[in-house]
């Protein structure tokens, strides 16, 4: 039996339709007013806060997808969709940051005049709108979504964008200094790389069916093996099927004993895996006979069976849940 849980998206889902209207609306009025400014800090987190508006879409469409059901074709669902658009979105935020470090540069070379009156009043407005998106996205059940992650940094990154060019505009007041505003773009875009990196190797890790975040293989067999009646574990595969969905399959050595002590065994290990690892669908294969290469890594070769020799003698048993 595999059980999954559909969570209620309803909440997500409106909390990012009325975050993408609210932050097109503002990317139009930033930009209008960062050239009436000439700030280079405020048309750099009108594009930033364009991608957000992107961002946000694409956030929406991974809930969509997240939401369907499995089918024929796709047993496993649509989990990965959500992480496909944290990849997407931690990737364009990269990008960005690449082109904003660029014009950063040609503007510290060539400083020039910004008015620093509508530099304050935009990006406090920026400031109080990202941060109320950035509360709602935590709030909701989907917090712990990559995909609401990557969202989640987007906003981040312009809050902290509408700090510093706040600070910027103060400093402009009193100093003059103009080769701030393209200073702050620089560290605008540093914390922003710094926080989509982690997004991007998250997201690979998922894409490329590795170890979820924070487990050790050794932990898990460990466990595994401390339950009573597991003689060994082997050719064991633990991934992610979405960013808050783990799956594990393994082959499992006990005694030859009778079904009714093997349901036993089974439903210890499936305890062990979901309330030590968080583990909810697994697939266990029971083997009386040691693997002639079970102390060795599994090899899975492409449109060939894959096993492991064993006496004729042996049976199996597999148990999901």
């Amino acid at each position: 039996m595999h059980p999954h849980h559909h969570h209620h998206r309803s909440g997500t889902g409106k909390v990012l339709i009325i975050s993408l209207a609210a932050t097109v609306l503002f990317v139009l009025a930033e930009a209008w007013a960062g050239v009436q400014a000439q700030s280079l800090a405020l048309l750099s987190d009108a594009g930033h806060n364009f991608t957000d508006a992107l961002a946000l879409l694409l956030a929406l469409f991974g809930v969509y997808l997240q939401s369907k059901p499995a089918n024929e074709r796709k047993t496993f669902g649509y989990h990965r969709g959500g992480v496909l658009a944290a990849f997407v979105n931690a990737l364009t935020l990269v990008v960005l940051s690449l082109y904003l470090f660029y014009e950063s540069y040609h503007r510290l070379i060539h400083p020039q005049p910004v008015e620093e009156g509508i530099m304050v009043a935009v990006a406090g407005l920026g400031l109080i709108l990202n941060s109320a998106i950035l509360l709602g996205l935590r709030r909701g059940e989907g917090k712990h979504d990559l995909n609401i992650r990557a969202a989640s940094v987007h906003m981040l990154g312009d809050a902290l964008g509408s700090v510093a060019i706040i600070i910027g505009a103060v400093v402009i007041y009193y100093t003059a200094w103009y080769s701030i505003d393209a200073m702050l773009s620089f560290l605008i875009s540093g914390l922003i790389v710094w926080t989509a990196v982690d997004i991007v190797r998250e997201s690979l890790d998922i894409l490329l069916e590795g170890m979820p975040r924070g487990l050790h293989l050794k932990n898990v067999i460990g466990a595994m093996r401390d339950v009573p009646g597991v003689i060994d574990v082997h050719d064991l595969h633990v991934w992610s099927i979405g960013s808050n969905t783990r799956a594990l399959s393994c082959h499992c050595l006990i005694e030859d004993v009778p079904p009714s002590v093997s349901d036993v065994i089974l439903q210890g290990i499936n305890g062990v895996l979901a309330e030590s690892f968080h583990i909810h669908h697994t697939t266990v294969q029971f083997e009386h006979v040691r693997c002639a290469n079970s102390d060795g890594p599994c090899t899975i070769v492409g449109h060939e069976a894959h096993g492991h020799a064993v006496r004729p003698r042996q049976r199996d048993r597999s148990g999901d849940i």
